[in-house]
């Protein structure tokens, strides 16, 4: 929704709100929240209109998908981690598998759902049974029809993201007082009967709401309200996760026996949006993130962005932290509390655009600008970045957190996927499910996304490895947009692929097996303000430099001027002078230097190195003033080597030339026993299968409703 029609709504009715039903807390004081009635809310569209912003402001917040629904309940999974520290009953421990029914981040975001489910509930009961619904002018009509659908979809929305993190709940498609009246306490009512009656809302909800070229038709404004595209893929999503695996109450993963039907559902939205013409892929996956989304576009001229979460207001109430929490901090600020895992980063390879928009393994400088490469083990998320808001620009030294970025709930990539999956389990890969999946695919690798190209294309699968082939695609399109996690428990998969991922980081840990080939180290550029691989002096693909047994390096014990024909070269001694070339006349070119100091007097005494690369006369390095770069200091006698072992502390640089200038490279850990101490050491270490898929019931919601059962295994 546009600013103007998502200020703080309260929702304004005589009847008594209750923040869950029988649940999350005791029932208030039996007061009215205000005196105005229902029949003044629901009285004309304006009004209406106010009361369902109240509606949707239930998506944002910090109890909603503003921090906690986005960010804190969808780690640890095969592709992000949540933050480093020891456990601590709150955020940590949910990302860890270790939450307890006590933990201070679960109450609230419980609340908040089932206070968007009664919003929604009362709007759904009263929009009908307005005179204007009925009797009014046609545009009124269609307005408030389109709100009615809004109301529904919504509710199935919250209904939705409480079952997939807590499982059975009460039935609440009432509004709270009517409901209150006839049963106060009541028990859980069986997911799948709370799936159908949303699937069931929103077919109807698609029947009233417009497609998105016909918003305008109806007097509304083209803005970041549902329409039917959204109603359509959410009701198709609902029904993967209908006829999926989930965690029942006898602690076992189950899907339903009728659960093909609900592929075929699902297959059907999907085939509707995909005819309908409404809807397209962005060109540009990267311009998609960075001038879209972090760009506070209102709409895409594409409609990828489907269903999106709104934020305003800088405050809890109704923005997000998404920027802040996590990516890339800048000048220091943000929290980086979101991590790729290594295997994660190694699903894409080298062709895939894709990786360095959902990956930004760098930190910004305190100009804003200028990136510092970071460690395998703190890539951070990368699609929704501070460094990237331009609309308005966030200062470099502004402290503040709340960015107004929207949480992307439904993208047009993620229909055409659910197509495919959906296809292939009824029919197997057909030429339809092959469209799908290639469209998705293509334009990851920068390809026109409609044009059939051999070099990216899937063809020739089996059924299952097909499906082997929507897992990987859909974390590869997907990935730190919260799917995931919910996507393996419908698989069945969780925790095979939480194991998966360990054993990858182990080998990684090690340079073992399919990984040996990789760096030790990576090299990012000095100064350099790119935010992709441009960023980095050498490939994420092959050996370090100098690490490399097929590669013969220059070893020199004097002073040396590197030649054209040079790659590297090693440099002993203590105070060998390296000169490089003409930058102009080797543009492009980067040289590899290790400084090796060796202590030629062979004793046991302190001694000092002073190791140094000059440019030729005339030409910089770094973009200042400088023309060499010194690497110096003093071994001291406790620790130098015995001869004739009588080598210093090793440094390795890289300098480019830009065609006027040289830039040095200097080096963070890539792979290396980091991985298992950083990174594998906090992964998902409370999992227990049986139990883990699920979030426990909040204890202030079962200290207020005796009738709501616990979560297998809590």
């Amino acid at each position: 929704m546009n600013a103007a029609c998502f200020n703080k709504s309260i929702l304004i009715t005589a009847t008594l709100i209750l923040l869950t039903l029988g649940g999350c807390k005791k029932y208030l004081d039996q007061q009215p929240i205000t005196a105005v009635g229902a029949d003044v809310v629901f009285s004309d569209v304006a009004s209406t209109y106010k009361a369902l912003s109240g509606v949707y402001s239930r998506l944002v917040g910090d109890a909603g998908f503003g921090i906690r629904l986005s960010l804190y309940y969808t780690v640890d999974t095969d592709e992000m981690q949540g933050p480093t520290g020891a456990a601590d009953n709150d955020r940590r421990d949910i990302a860890r598998y270790s939450a307890t029914s006590g933990n201070a981040q679960i109450t609230n975001p419980f609340n908040q759902l089932f206070q968007g489910i009664e919003y929604a509930s009362i709007c759904i009961e009263n929009i009908p049974k307005m005179a204007m619904y009925a009797n009014g002018s046609d545009q009124q009509k269609k307005q408030l029809q389109r709100m009615y659908g809004e109301a529904l979809a919504l509710r199935a929305q919250f209904y939705y993201e409480a079952i997939i993190n807590w499982g059975d709940l009460p039935s609440h498609f009432l509004p709270a007082a009517a409901l209150a009246a006839a049963n106060p306490f009541p028990s859980k009512t069986d997911r799948d009967t709370l799936y159908n009656h949303i699937l069931t809302d929103l077919k109807t909800a698609e029947d009233l709401v417009p497609w998105r070229n016909e918003v305008t038709g109806i007097g509304d404004a083209a803005d970041e309200r549902i329409t039917k595209g959204a109603v359509k893929g959410l009701r198709a999503r609902i029904a993967l996760f209908r006829g999926g695996y989930s965690l029942r109450g006898n602690a076992a993963m189950q899907r339903s026996a009728d659960y093909i039907t609900y592929y075929q559902l699902a297959k059907d939205e999907c085939n509707d949006i995909i005819n309908s013409g409404q809807h397209a892929l962005n060109p540009s996956f990267r311009s998609l993130w960075k001038d879209q989304v972090c760009g506070h576009a209102v709409t895409d001229p594409q409609g990828e962005l489907m269903f999106q979460a709104s934020a305003i207001g800088g405050t809890g109430a109704e923005d997000t932290k998404l920027g802040y929490y996590n990516g890339p901090t800048v000048n220091a600020l943000g929290n980086k509390s979101i991590n790729v895992l290594p295997s994660y980063f190694y699903l894409f390879d080298s062709a895939d655009l894709r990786r360095d928009v959902t990956c930004a393994p760098y930190n910004v400088n305190a100009d804003g600008a200028v990136k510092a490469g970071q460690a395998i083990t703190a890539i951070c998320d990368g699609k929704y970045r501070r460094d990237w808001i331009t609309n308005p620009a966030i200062a470099p030294a502004n402290a503040i957190q709340y960015f107004g970025l929207k949480w992307q709930i439904l993208r047009y990539s993620d229909v055409l996927l659910m197509f495919a999956e959906a296809e292939n389990e009824i029919n197997g890969p057909t030429v339809a499910a092959y469209n799908a999946i290639n469209q998705v695919r293509r334009r990851g690798y920068g390809k026109p996304p409609a044009t059939p190209d051999a070099t990216v294309d899937y063809s020739g699968l089996t059924k299952t490895s097909f499906f082997d082939a929507i897992v990987k695609e859909r974390s590869l399109e997907l990935g730190g947009e919260g799917e995931r996690k919910f996507d393996l428990i419908r698989w069945n998969l969780l925790a095979s692929k939480l194991s998966a991922a360990k054993a990858a980081m182990l080998s990684m840990s090690n340079s073992s097996g399919p990984f040996t080939i990789l760096p030790t180290a990576m090299y990012f550029f000095t100064n350099s303000t790119a935010d992709d691989y441009t960023l980095w002096a050498n490939s994420f693909f092959k050996p370090a430099p100098f690490t490399d047994p097929a590669v013969v390096y220059n070893t020199q014990t004097g002073n040396y001027t590197l030649l054209p024909g040079d790659d590297a070269v090693i440099v002993t001694g203590t105070s060998n002078v390296v000169t490089l070339p003409n930058a102009s006349t080797n543009a492009g070119k980067t040289y590899w230097v290790k400084y090796s100091p060796v202590n030629l007097a062979a004793t046991n005494a302190s001694w000092t190195y002073s190791m140094k690369t000059n440019t030729i006369s005339g030409q910089t390095m770094d973009g200042t003033t400088a023309t060499s770069n010194t690497y110096s200091g003093t071994v001291a006698a406790t620790t130098a080597p015995a001869a004739p072992t009588t080598t210093g502390p090793v440094k390795i640089v890289g300098f480019y030339s830009n065609g006027a200038r040289w830039t040095t490279a200097n080096s963070v850990a890539w792979l290396g026993t980091a991985i298992n101490t950083t990174a594998i050491s906090r992964f998902a270490t409370g999992f227990v299968s049986g139990k883990s898929e699920l979030l426990p019931i909040p204890q202030p919601a079962k200290d207020a409703n005796f009738n709501l059962a616990q979560n297998p295994g809590y």
